[in-house]
């Protein structure tokens, strides 16, 4: 299957996305959205067991297209026509990428803005290169954010430091998004792939049915009261008890070798 916006590749159990879109800084178009969230789909009929996300060019993605909302404000009259179909489309991917029970690891260099920040966000794991650099530039343009961005942000860096970089709508660079908890790691640019894929190998290794089971508690963590996250915890290791991962994670443990897991 090919894409018209999106490199899609398998390296072993690792599907790698790119976003092809260099010449707009991998500006989320709708017709990028929607090839985002077709890979993400056949990498789940491959059955891989992580995903790498990042971009072509000199930008992992410098948010939504604005010249492309602007022509479909003007095709139909009305302001929402601009953002109602690109949001549902940009929406649908990132519940995509918080519910799957596969890791994913974005790759970040040069420009990360707007919708852009928000996607990498969505990831588990966040690895950028020293050229990399972030903002939430909605304000900017009298916006307000999209992509899980309320959502992501002040969770990863705090409430106050999400309200500055959302209301002031300043770039950061890697060394400051590394210190407040935005992105994992930074790793030189020559480096950046070899590393993000290394640390996806791993993830794959890994027993996954557990990982999205990390995820849901992560997205669960902060609605909910410590009765209530207790009890997921309960219902989810109970869950993850009866899988065949738990079984080889305890007889390699006792046979003192590294577990086989197999994501089931």
């Amino acid at each position: 299957m090919s894409f018209e916006t999106v490199k899609y590749e398998l390296n072993e159990s690792v599907a790698i996305i790119t976003m092809n879109r260099p010449a707009a800084l991998n500006a989320l178009s709708l017709q990028l959205s929607k090839d985002l969230r077709s890979a993400v789909e056949k990498a789940i009929e491959d059955k891989v067991r992580a995903v790498v996300l990042t971009g072509e060019g000199r930008a992992f993605c410098s948010g939504g297209d604005l010249r492309e909302m602007q022509e479909n404000g003007k095709k139909e009259d009305r302001t929402e026509a601009s953002l109602e179909e690109p949001l549902k489309a940009l929406h649908d991917l990132i519940l995509l990428i918080r519910d799957v029970p596969i890791p994913f690891v974005a790759a970040v260099q040069g420009v990360c803005a707007g919708a852009g920040t928000n996607l990498a966000l969505a990831c588990d794991i966040v690895f950028a290169s020293e050229n990399a650099s972030f903002n939430e530039a909605f304000v900017r343009i009298g916006l307000s954010p999209d992509c899980g961005g309320s959502f992501f942000l002040p969770r990863a860096v705090g409430e106050k430091l999400a309200a500055e970089l959302f209301m002031t709508g300043g770039t950061i660079d890697a060394t400051r998004a590394e210190r407040i908890g935005m992105i994992n790691r930074i790793v030189s640019a020559e480096n950046l792939m070899e590393e993000t894929l290394q640390t996806a190998k791993k993830l794959a290794l890994a027993p996954t049915a557990a990982i999205g089971r990390i995820k849901q508690m992560l997205n669960a963590t902060f609605s909910n009261d410590l009765p209530q996250q207790l009890a997921l915890e309960q219902r989810l290791q109970i869950e993850s008890g009866k899988s065949n991962d738990f079984k080889e994670g305890v007889q390699a443990f006792f046979e003192k070798r590294q577990p086989n897991f197999t994501g089931t």
